[in-house]
């Protein structure tokens, strides 16, 4: 969530923030007034709090005063020295009172505020270009191996059109929608032979190069969490459509499947103030995820693009609160997975996204996507002209999940706790990344040659087929 001092600073920065995200920016008024008059009660009872404890302290002798005038006083006197002892001990019982019912008003507008204050986006960065949509995305650049020219076509390339990732798969039996639909129903799959191995050494190479090439500490995040990870991590309230909840959990405040293992590995230290000098942490997870894909009615609903279940490697950074570290560790996370993709020799380009495009969590995002020829127009002669389609997605989040979770880190030189930056990755979700894997590699007779970086998982097998 949003820094509160910093809003009520710079409140334009806010609410230009949220217009740019094409949020509504009325919530940043909103959420100033909840919190206006939230630390206007906070601040009444803190008052009434230093009255209470200098009245403890001087009541006592004030009254022992009053009470010997008393004694020497006349009829007048003396009902005036009543009345001011009276007051004075009837005082310390109206602060009590005042105090419990603002202590009543502070339950009762602290949710309020925080309801809205989750809902406040983070500002882009001032380097994010603005636009309407994912259709004002910036292309950064493009990689292709030495064997594809992006100037010209599949055929032109390697001699035949090309064929689908499903019409290859089911011709391999490497893959089964319709026992998938008939076990889960739409848009589920069963992976088989083959096409179940090369699922999991793509997701092997991938884990095994986060942590053995790039010094990533293994975790296995749970894909089953609380409300609060969710809350926490910013995927809730927004999001919360696409996120399938447990009708029946053991928690109090409800179970939920994670879409990302993002989730699991940014939680773990909810609620810690964890060793300065283990900053930063970097831990890599492989992990099954699980998306409603709400409001994608009619997209993409053949083969394996946009399903409800699939694995994937995630890479999550946590780092001390300086932009300057997170802009570089965003570079660094990028650059492991066009390491990991130029491996594989899939042709790839890196998109800006633009302001409306960022989500509310993101400060900056940087997508990848990958060459798939079944993808585009399709042209007179039924050959889709192929298209780029995402397999990645990097964010920078500075502390904005981090100050949702409570997690921080004491400052060696000032001594005050700070809030962690975060940053996370995508390294291979599957069975995706098979569309450029089998569509790139397949042969004119229908097989399927296997990448030479993803042999060694399948046990020497070259070519599927």
């Amino acid at each position: 969530m949003i820094d509160l001092k910093d809003l009520r600073e710079n409140p334009d920065k806010y609410r230009d923030g949220m217009a740019a995200k094409n949020y509504n920016a009325d919530l940043v008024d909103e959420l100033l007034d909840a919190d206006k008059a939230l630390r206007a009660v906070i601040h009444e009872r803190e008052q009434l709090t230093a009255e209470k404890n200098k009245l403890s302290k001087e009541v006592g002798q004030q009254i022992g005063q009053l009470s010997k005038q008393l004694k020497a006083a006349g009829d007048d006197e003396k009902a005036r020295l009543q009345t001011q002892i009276a007051e004075l001990k009837a005082r310390p019982e109206a602060i009590k009172a005042r105090e419990q019912e603002l202590a009543d008003k502070v339950a009762e507008l602290t949710p309020k505020r925080d309801e809205v204050w989750v809902l406040v986006a983070q500002p882009p960065d001032p380097d994010v270009p603005r636009g309407r949509s994912a259709a004002d995305n910036v292309e950064l650049r493009t990689w292709n191996p030495s064997w594809f020219d992006a100037g010209k076509s599949f055929a032109e390339n390697k001699g035949f059109d090309p064929k689908s990732h499903v019409d290859l798969m089911q011709a391999l039996d490497l893959v089964d929608f319709d026992r998938g639909t008939k076990l889960s129903g739409a848009r589920s799959y069963v992976l088989k032979r083959d096409g179940m191995r090369l699922h999991n050494a793509i997701l092997r190479f991938a884990f095994d190069t986060m942590i053995n090439d790039h010094g990533f500490v293994p975790v296995s995040a749970p894909p089953l969490v609380r409300e609060r990870v969710l809350v926490g991590t910013a995927f809730f309230p927004h999001g919360k459509d696409d996120v399938y909840h447990i009708a029946n959990p053991t928690s109090d405040d409800g179970l939920y499947l994670t879409g990302t293992g993002e989730a699991g590995l940014m939680a773990l230290h909810m609620d810690e103030i964890v060793d300065v000098e283990s900053l930063p942490l970097r831990y890599t997870t492989v992990s099954t995820c699980f998306r409603r894909e709400a409001g994608s009615a009619g997209k993409d609903t053949a083969g394996l693009y946009r399903i409800h279940q699939f694995d994937k490697v995630e890479q999550v950074v946590i780092c001390k609160a300086d932009e300057a570290e997170s802009r570089a560790w965003h570079k660094r996370m990028l650059g492991f997975v066009e390491l990991l993709l130029q491996a594989l020799e899939l042709p790839y380009r890196l998109l800006q996204c633009c302001t409306a495009d960022l989500g509310p969590k993101n400060a900056d995002m940087v997508d990848i996507e990958c060459w798939m020829p079944s993808r585009g127009e399709i042209g007179d002669d039924g050959v889709p002209s192929g298209a780029y389609g995402e397999t990645h997605s990097a964010s920078r989040l500075y502390d904005y999940q981090c100050r949702r979770l409570n997690l921080r880190y004491k400052d060696p030189e000032t001594k005050s706790t700070v809030y962690c930056h975060s940053l996370n990755n995508t390294v291979a979700a599957s069975p995706r990344i098979l569309i450029p894997i089998v569509e790139m590699y397949q042969n004119a007779d229908g097989s399927i040659t296997v990448p030479n970086a993803l042999r060694p998982y399948m046990n020497g097998v070259e070519k599927i087929g």
